[in-house]
């Protein structure tokens, strides 16, 4: 990423935080928790973890409550990977390429695993204290970490658009209706690391926290477009799995629908209007332009 050392700062952050959270847990089933472990630890770029620290950054938030957000969303995008590698749903055999947890283990362990790291990411933020929490006059911050969390992950969110995806394959879609599907399974889960810091602040006005939903969105878009971009133009070596699995999988993609170049023009545009909505806050967002950047210029 353009902010290379803020980036592995938080990285290993998060990764910090999380092997302390599985380590903290009491041992029943060991192959269950290693298989936990797995899923959690076995890599990945931790996005959605960077963009909570980031936007906290942005609006002053401490470090120490972000830990919380961006360990929930990362518990949730860990249970995720483990479900959609499942024979029933994706069926792939290569995770950021090491084995998926149903192949390393088996398949009843990797679909528990996946709902023990679902509900780690609400232990998580239930039972970490916010400065905000002291206050109460108002919404406790843990209740509305856990209704955006929610939101985002279940049928209001991801989950639903994993459905429609799943609709989806073997079908031909309009372009509106891919754009519901992944800003559902995709965008909903990014927008909520840009929402949930801003609950742990009573400084960020509604108007504010609307500018940072729309360019939530517009990011979350973009990174699927750009998704089904390098899944035709990487290599398996740079994405860990199989290439042109959507493809094979007789999925709709951006590139489907218009084209190499129109998916890479419609990326860069979705690009643009994310930094238009940056520029109307009063906050430093260079960060957060930095990571737009990033998505859409990825190579995987």
């Amino acid at each position: 990423m353009t902010t290379l050392i803020s980036y592995e700062h938080y990285q290993q952050r998060i990764n910090n935080f999380l092997a302390e959270k599985i380590d903290s847990l009491t041992i029943n089933d060991p192959k269950l928790l290693e298989a936990m472990r797995y899923g959690l630890l076995i890599g990945g770029k931790r996005m959605r973890p960077y963009l909570a620290y980031i936007t906290g950054e942005a609006i002053a938030v401490d470090v120490k409550e972000i830990d919380a957000v961006a360990g929930a969303l990362e518990c949730i995008h860990a249970y995720s990977l483990l479900h959609d590698d499942l024979p029933a749903m994706d069926n792939d055999d290569l995770r950021r390429g090491k084995p998926t947890c149903h192949k390393a283990f088996d398949e009843a362990t990797a679909i528990l695993a996946g709902d023990a790291l679902q509900t780690l990411a609400f232990d998580i933020l239930a039972n970490h204290t916010f400065s905000l929490s002291t206050n109460t006059l108002k919404t406790p911050v843990q209740l509305k970490l856990v209704q955006q969390l929610v939101r985002a992950s279940g049928y209001q969110g991801m989950c639903g658009g994993q459905a429609l995806d799943l609709a989806a394959t073997g079908k031909s879609i309009s372009l509106t209706d891919l754009e519901v599907l992944h800003s559902l399974k995709t965008g909903a889960l990014l927008e909520a690391a840009v929402l949930m810091p801003t609950e742990c602040s009573d400084l960020v006005t509604d108007e504010h926290k609307i500018i940072l939903s729309e360019y939530a969105q517009l990011i979350g878009l973009a990174y699927q477009v750009q998704d089904d971009i390098i899944d035709l133009t990487s290599t398996e070596e740079e994405l860990g799995k199989p290439v042109g699995s959507d493809v094979a999988a007789d999925k709709s993609t951006y590139p489907a629908l218009l084209g190499l170049q129109g998916a890479q023009d419609k990326a860069e545009n979705l690009l643009q209007q994310a930094l238009q909505a940056l520029a109307r806050l009063p906050y430093n967002t260079q960060s957060l332009a930095n990571f737009a950047n990033f998505i859409v210029k990825r190579s995987h």
